[in-house]
């Protein structure tokens, strides 16, 4: 298996249980293997003309490029952001043991 069909895509919300939400649900619908949430830190950013302060959290979904535009999709669908992070990284190496079970664990049944 080539490590550029798995990937890391990231987003970020403003509420932890909607954090576990959109985590929880992307594993269970198979869009990932796993996700990991990122504890509360502080994002600064300009919006709409103003600088803004906000407590956010960041979901790492470990998926793969085929599982990626569903993931997408359904987390643009479930987000509460008008412009939700979203970032994707390529994964460029890694245990050949862990790599598999993303794709084991993205393809559907």
């Amino acid at each position: 298996m080539a490590t550029s069909e798995i990937v890391i895509a990231q987003t970020t919300i403003d509420d932890e249980g909607r954090a576990k939400a959109l985590a929880r649900g992307a594993v269970e619908k198979q869009l990932a293997a796993c996700a990991h949430i990122d504890a509360p830190f502080t994002a600064v950013y300009r919006w709409k003309g103003a600088i803004e302060t906000a407590q956010e959290w960041r979901i790492s979904y470990k998926t793969t490029t085929d599982r990626l535009p569903d993931l997408a999709a359904w987390v643009a669908e479930q987000h509460t952001y008008e412009v939700p992070e979203w970032i994707t990284l390529p994964v460029t190496g890694g245990s050949e043991a862990y790599l598999s079970w993303v794709v084991e664990e993205t393809t559907a049944a």
